[in-house]
């Protein structure tokens, strides 16, 4: 860079320290911070590209372009066009310091900085060997230039921003508390169903008693209610029946047959059962077998619970347990969390919905498979929509989905006909996970998309987790990102995490976390229960998955036998109790 002073110089490895080669006029000093901030920029990953015969903004005197420093911090000199060192302006011929940086066809306009440079030092530098690929100006002398991935025919507008570089895949554990958290922004929503729709929904409401539980003394037993010491003097009769009877009190030294389920007579000493119980119907006297203890089966008012006693908390699902005890409370109907909407999106050209693969076509596993394995999540799925591979078409079904979750499956990865990406970028969504540190599954990502008619910003709208293509790896991003959204969108409790012994060396990924099929097994001769990994779990397999009852966590570099792994259950148990030769 030459300004009224001489020459400008950028140190090399001592942070970029700028030194006016000349005197030291205020406009120097003025110049020097401008170069600094010039620095800054490019290290930083901003581009300046002035056009031809354009001066830098705010810059006098200055009609060339600055550079990046090397890998090794070296210079940005702005020396005469051929002068030594790694100027490029005004050359004609190849010049720098790699075999990838070519020079300009356009002597006047030649502009060689690199784009998206890592800010703060984390990737390679700016410039030199380690710094990128360097694209050439265009042979019009357009300083326009493409991104290392993108066609030409995509490349940046003049003065555009680089794109942000990818950030490194999270960790499996802290994904999961995104996709946690994700679920759990705001408050579920409460509907009232009546309780024969109620049956797997969420409590959106501690379930609380509206009576005493029972809400009278009743027996415990068929037999005899008695009053004072024995024997007890009876009538003849059918006596006292569930739902019938007086309130009347028991007169002391009598008795009354009664049957299980009765109110109790009040004053009623205890319940003495059939078998216990001699009547001799001669003299009309009650004897008992054993010794009468006061208040023997007798099931006394509000022994399960009080009114206004929690029963169940917010959260529980609707068991048919959980409904047999609403209704003997008295609910005809419960304050329940609506079943998170899911649409399914399968993407690829080469997939077949029915006949045996052929000619280079497969068929869809994953489509038949997660509409029944998010049910078992508690979402309510439509049918699977499958797009192929068309970039329209996957926008237009985003755009129209009014689906509290969208999945989608392959097209996640860089392809060429990996659409997800550019298709999300396009419609302002926003990615909270882009990328998981887990094998298989790691190019899952987890994205929310903007409300129909609202800018990125604004009111939040649905989410979209994007599986991988392979089944696998599919089954991975359904648990890894789905399922705790899925819980927290429904008002789940998390699943609670344990661990388990596992009676064989696991072999580990180096960096990232595994999730291996296991199958649990009862301990023998009085040894631990434990899980046994599955032999087929490779990212396109199914069949090792198809015999689990769960995923082994296992953490980067493995683990050996007798060690204990995070445990994650899946929401069923295989059927058929397979035999560990078969998958082990």
């Amino acid at each position: 860079m030459t300004g009224p002073d001489g020459p400008r110089r950028a140190s090399g490895s001592d942070g970029g320290d700028f030194r006016p080669a000349g005197g030291g006029s205020d406009l120097a000093r003025e110049e020097e911070e401008r170069a600094v901030e010039q620095a800054l920029a490019l290290v930083g990953g901003t581009t300046l590209r002035p056009g031809r015969g354009r001066d830098i903004p705010g810059t006098p005197g200055t009609t060339g372009t600055p550079r990046a420093s090397g890998a090794s911090g070296g210079d940005l000199s702005s020396g005469p066009s051929g002068s030594p060192g790694n100027d490029r302006r005004g050359s004609s011929g190849p010049t720098g310091n790699g075999p990838d940086q070519s020079a300009s066809t356009d002597s006047a306009s030649t502009d060689s900085a690199p784009v998206g440079g890592s800010p703060g030092g984390n990737g390679p530098s700016a410039g030199g060997p380690s710094g990128g690929a360097r694209a050439t100006a265009q042979a019009s002398g357009s300083d326009q230039r493409p991104r290392p991935g993108r066609s030409s025919s995509e490349a940046p507008a003049p003065n555009a921003e680089p794109a942000t570089p990818k950030a490194p895949p999270l960790a499996w554990d802290r994904a999961r508390a995104v996709a946690t958290r994700a679920g759990r922004t705001g408050p579920p929503a409460t509907i009232r169903l009546p309780l024969d729709r109620a049956l797997g929904h969420v409590l959106a409401e501690p379930l609380g008693a509206l009576t005493d539980l029972p809400s009278f003394d009743t027996s415990a037993m068929d037999g005899w209610a008695v009053a004072g010491p024995g024997p007890w003097a009876y009538e003849a009769g059918a006596g006292l029946l569930a739902g019938r009877g007086p309130d009347t009190p028991l007169p002391d030294g009598t008795a009354v047959r009664i049957a299980t389920g009765a109110r109790v007579p009040p004053d009623t000493t205890a319940v003495i059962r059939s078998e216990h119980a001699h009547p001799d119907e001669a003299k009309g006297l009650l004897h008992a077998r054993r010794s009468v203890v006061t208040g023997q089966d007798i099931r006394p008012r509000g022994q399960e619970c009080r009114s206004g006693e929690q029963l169940v908390p917010a959260g529980t699902v609707v068991t048919p347990a959980v409904l047999g005890l609403a209704a003997a409370a008295g609910y005809d109907a419960l304050p329940a969390v609506p079943r998170p909407r899911v649409d399914i999106l399968v993407l690829g050209d080469e997939l077949l919905a029915a006949g045996l693969p052929h000619d280079g076509l497969i068929r869809d596993a994953l489509g038949p498979m997660l509409g029944p394995w998010l049910r078992a999540l508690g979402a309510e799925v439509a049918g699977p929509v499958r797009l192929g591979d068309d970039a329209g078409a996957l926008r237009d079904a985003l755009a129209s989905s009014d689906a509290d979750l969208i999945v989608t499956t392959g097209g996640t990865a860089s392809g060429p006909v990996d659409h997800v990406h550019p298709v999300l970028d396009a419609l302002g969504a926003e990615l909270l996970v882009d990328g998981v540190a887990v094998r298989p599954g790691h190019p899952m990502l987890l994205a929310r998309l903007p409300a129909p008619g609202q800018m990125k910003g604004q009111a939040e709208g649905s989410y979209l987790v994007g599986l991988p293509g392979n089944p696998l790896a599919a089954v991975s991003g359904l648990l890894t990102l789905a399922e705790p959204l899925l819980a927290g969108v429904a008002g789940r409790p998390a699943q609670d995490a344990y661990r388990a012994l596992v009676h064989a060396e696991v072999h580990g990924h180096p960096h990232d976390t595994r999730l291996v099929p296991v199958v649990h097994r009862a301990g023998r001769a009085g040894g631990r229960d434990h899980v046994a990994p599955l032999r087929y779990n490779g990212p396109a397999m199914l069949r090792g998955i198809a015999a689990a009852d769960g995923l082994a966590v296992v953490p980067p570099g493995g683990v050996r036998s007798g060690t204990e792994v995070e445990i994650l259950d899946l929401p069923w148990a295989p059927a058929t109790p397979w035999t560990e030769g078969c998958f082990t």
